[in-house]
């Protein structure tokens, strides 16, 4: 078994976040396709950001960093 690397782990997120936007939509009408756009909305926010996470193992320990603070471009 390979040796755990969280940058490795990281990078995984961001490819999930892509592909959640690249997804496409099934053929779904009505209350059900509101449901899965809301998933899809929660699936890209979630792997995106865990995808800009820092990460850092310590002694076993994984710690993610997410600054969820609004970055200065963005606080309009």
């Amino acid at each position: 078994m390979n040796e755990f690397n969280p940058e490795d782990m990281i990078a995984r997120f961001r490819e999930r976040a892509e592909a959640v936007r690249r997804r496409g939509l099934p053929p779904v009408e009505g209350p059900e396709r509101q449901l899965f756009l809301q998933a899809a909305a929660l699936d890209f926010q979630d792997y995106a950001m865990l995808g800009d996470a820092t990460a850092t193992l310590e002694n076993g320990i994984l710690r993610l960093e997410i600054d969820l603070r609004p970055r200065p471009d963005e606080s309009r």
